[in-house]
C-alpha cells in the first residue's frame, strides 16, 4: 500500500519482493501519462514517497502528471544541457520563468517559458543519475505543473484549475 512514483506518476505498490513490485494504474493514469508506453527494461525514474522529516530538495511534487510534453531539443553549454520541451496548451499558463516543473518526476527550475513550451537547465549530476541519460529529441515526458500554479488560479477564481 505504499506510495512510488515511476517517472514522476504516483502509484500504489500492491506487491513486491526483493527484485520487483507491481502496481495498479487506471485508465486515465496510462491515458494522461508515458507508463503504457514503457517497454520492459526500460529505463524509468524511481522514488518512494517523501516522508515528512526528509529533506525537501525541490519543490512540491505529488506524482500527480498533467500531461504528457515532449523533448524538442537539447544543447550543450559551458557547464550544463539546456533542455527544451513542449507542452500540452493548457498547460503553458502554470509554466513561468524561474518558476518549477516536474519533467518525469525530477524537480526542475524553468529557465524560459513562452506559448509554445519551456526550457530548463539540468546540471551533468542530474543527467547522470536519472533517465535524461536515456532520453532524447522527440521523446514523451510527463509534466507536472507547480501545484501552487494550480491553487492561486482557482483561488482566484479565473478559471478551472489544471
Amino acid at each position: 500500500g505504499e506510495s512510488i512514483a515511476v517517472n514522476g506518476v504516483c502509484l500504489t505498490v500492491i506487491a513486491f519482493d526483493a527484485g520487483s513490485f507491481q502496481a495498479d494504474a487506471s485508465t486515465e493514469t496510462l491515458g494522461l501519462t508515458t507508463l503504457g508506453r514503457l517497454a520492459v527494461g526500460a529505463a524509468i525514474n524511481l522514488e518512494r514517497a517523501m516522508r515528512p522529516t526528509d529533506r525537501l530538495g525541490g519543490h512540491l511534487v505529488s506524482g500527480h502528471v498533467d500531461g504528457i510534453g515532449r523533448v524538442l531539443s537539447i544543447h550543450d553549454d559551458a557547464r550544463a544541457q539546456r533542455w527544451r520541451f513542449a507542452a500540452p496548451a493548457p498547460l503553458l499558463r502554470y509554466i513561468a520563468k524561474k518558476g518549477s516543473i516536474c519533467v518525469d518526476g525530477v524537480s526542475l527550475t524553468v529557465n524560459e517559458a513562452d506559448d509554445a513550451g519551456f526550457e530548463v537547465a539540468l546540471i551533468p549530476h542530474t543527467v547522470a543519475h536519472t533517465r535524461f541519460a536515456h532520453t532524447g529529441v522527440d521523446d514523451a515526458v510527463n509534466l507536472e505543473i507547480d501545484l501552487v500554479a494550480r491553487y492561486v488560479e482557482r483561488l482566484l477564481g479565473q478559471g478551472a484549475a489544471a
